[in-house]
């Protein structure tokens, strides 16, 4: 065990700074070396997207003093770059200690003299970056590990603009935490001193109320939702989660009279005990909503994460009566299709309008934007680079983002929020039903239109768990064998185009040609194929696995799936798993 292990484990176990309960968990794990070397072999990594991990004792987990130290890199960052006057707005979901890290986040932010905004109560991601925006925050913190397991925790940094932090003031903040290295320099105070010197403040009703507004302002067709209100039922499970608040109000307030909630998965659960994984991409964690809808005779099933930022559909096909899963992408095309189309003809659609996606996202979305003749931007993979490209936007005066997502599970219609907002995606999705089924359509028939209509686009992926110092070690050298030897064949698709971004260069196969990939660095490599198939390689920045994304076009449901087979083997055997 290597000595610094030994030395962080003595210095958590003996230093009186650390609380007795965490001394009693390090002292029970003290003879399992592997559990000790994992704890402490390194500190949690603060890396762009924040913090992410399990929950416990150590410097490799989520804990008071992990998320302590956090928020004081945050506060030296904005102290140095920004304005700590703005303050910072804290939100958090219904996981294990939420609501206690986020009370610590406030107050080591006001012993900082940084004014914290501090939810009263669980709330989702989008009303976090809706918060933030609405009090003209510095910067923004919700606690959430999202989709991951029980036993997991994270820390989400935002800043002024309502997106998760980007280039550089994300590796400027990931600078500042680095540097905390005494524990005992963390600043923090009590509750009653931040209250009384104005340094914390809760927020609720206020916030909630004006993103309801906020999310209401994007519907397209009012008439038609109070015309087929009463014809629509909809299941709707928030995983125990965040989401059950704003998405059971919005669809009330818009009118929508049958809305039947999984009444074993409505109330908040740490433990996410009806679920093995509290994840709308995972088909096993719908079966008491698909459950409800079969006696509900409902027309859609929808379910969202934890922190609603993710949503899951399902839709009922009128021929077999079965309900069909949708991917991430084929639901965000259906909003897309549906904001788009009826946009244009309602004469709502902004001028130069943008739709925005990333580097993962089907090639459906670009041939959708194409058609409607909006500009379209790819990002890197993250929604905090579509929520960036909205301020871009905004600051150079150029185009109007109408919508943007991403392959997983999340999209934005609108610019209230700069995050992936499942209550918006939810409310402009049983909006689409209500217009579908006057026309006596389901959402999967509209679905089967798409595809005759622009192809048969069909993604999937194919995610590697390495967990560990070796594992970690291994998907190094799993990236840098792709990057230094990239394929030129996978099965009949030829590699038109080789695109590394951490070195910024994509190349030409055809006449190795080279032009820079215009976007910031990034350990993702990309293999643009013939026959619009493509393959990206991308490791996880909050969980120690690779995740390699496939997308295909064919001329049908079967061949698209036949297809995606076929390239994702080559693939496999192309890395050896």
């Amino acid at each position: 065990m290597e000595a610094r292990v030994m030395e962080q484990f003595n210095y958590w176990l003996n230093d009186p700074y650390f609380d007795e309960k965490t001394k009693e968990e390090l002292l029970a794990i003290r003879n399992d070396s592997k559990e000790v070397e994992d704890r402490f072999y390194k500190d949690l990594a603060f890396g762009t997207g924040g913090l992410r991990g399990i929950i416990g004792a150590g410097t490799n987990r989520m804990n008071l003093y992990t998320v302590r130290k956090a928020t004081q890199g945050l506060a030296n960052y904005i102290i140095a770059n920004g304005d700590p006057k703005k303050g910072v707005a804290i939100s958090y979901d219904s996981r294990r200690m939420s609501p206690e890290f986020a009370k610590e986040t406030a107050l080591c932010l006001a012993a900082n003299g940084i004014k914290a905004y501090l939810s009263d109560t669980l709330r989702p991601v989008p009303e976090e970056s809706f918060a933030i925006r609405y009090f003209g925050c510095q910067a923004g913190v919700e606690i959430t590990a999202s989709h991951n397991p029980p036993q997991y925790n994270g820390y989400k940094a935002y800043w002024e603009d309502g997106a998760q932090v980007t280039p550089p003031n994300d590796t400027g903040i990931i600078d500042d935490v680095n540097a905390v290295t005494d524990y005992n320099n963390v600043k923090t105070m009590t509750e009653a001193d931040a209250t009384a010197a104005g340094l914390l403040v809760y927020f609720g009703k206020e916030i909630d109320d004006a993103y309801m507004e906020a999310l209401k302002k994007q519907i397209i067709n009012p008439e038609v939702i109070k015309e087929m209100a009463d014809d629509i039922r909809i299941v709707y499970t928030p995983f125990h989660g965040a989401g059950l608040v704003p998405v059971t109000r919005v669809l009330s307030e818009l009118g929508f009279k049958h809305v039947y909630v999984v009444p074993e998965q409505r109330d908040p659960d740490p433990e996410f005990t009806t679920l093995d994984y509290p994840n709308p991409e995972d088909p096993k964690a719908f079966k008491l909503a698909l459950e409800l809808a079969k006696k509900e005779d409902a027309d859609i099933v929808l379910a969202t994460d934890p922190d609603a930022d993710r949503l899951g559909v399902y839709a009922r096909d009128a021929k077999t009566g079965e309900y069909i899963g949708f991917t991430g992408n084929m639901s965000g095309m259906l909003i897309a299709d549906y904001i788009l189309r009826e946009r244009t003809l309602t004469h709502t659609m902004p001028e130069n309008p943008a739709f925005v996606t990333t580097i993962v996202t089907t090639n459906l979305a670009r041939a959708i934007a194409q058609k409607y003749g909006l500009h379209y931007v790819e990002t890197l993979t993250g929604f905090k680079y579509i929520g960036e490209q909205i301020k871009i936007f905004e600051q150079e005066h150029s185009y109007n983002y109408v919508f943007g997502l991403e392959e997983s599970y999340g999209c934005l219609a609108g610019t209230h929020a700069r995050d992936k907002d499942a209550p918006v995606a939810v409310m402009m999705l049983c909006e689409a039903a209500a217009f579908y089924k006057k026309k006596g359509l389901t959402l999967w028939d509209q679905m089967m239109n798409i595809y005759r209509e622009y192809g048969f686009y069909k993604e999937t992926q194919i995610a590697i768990t390495m967990p560990g110092i070796e594992g970690a070690g291994k998907i190094t050298a799993l990236m840098d064998g792709l990057r230094k030897n990239p394929p030129a064949q996978l099965d009949r698709w030829k590699v038109m185009e080789f695109r590394d971004y951490e070195t910024g260069i994509v190349r030409d196969i055809a006449t190795g040609k080279e032009h820079p990939t215009g976007l910031p660095e990034s350990n993702v490599l990309y293999f643009e194929l013939d026959d619009d198939a493509w393959v990206c390689a991308r490791p996880s920045g909050t969980e120690p696995k690779i995740k390699f994304y496939i997308g295909v076009r064919g001329k049908s449901l079967e061949d698209a799936d036949k297809q995606n087979k076929t390239l994702s083997d080559a693939l496999r055997k192309l890395i050896g798993d």
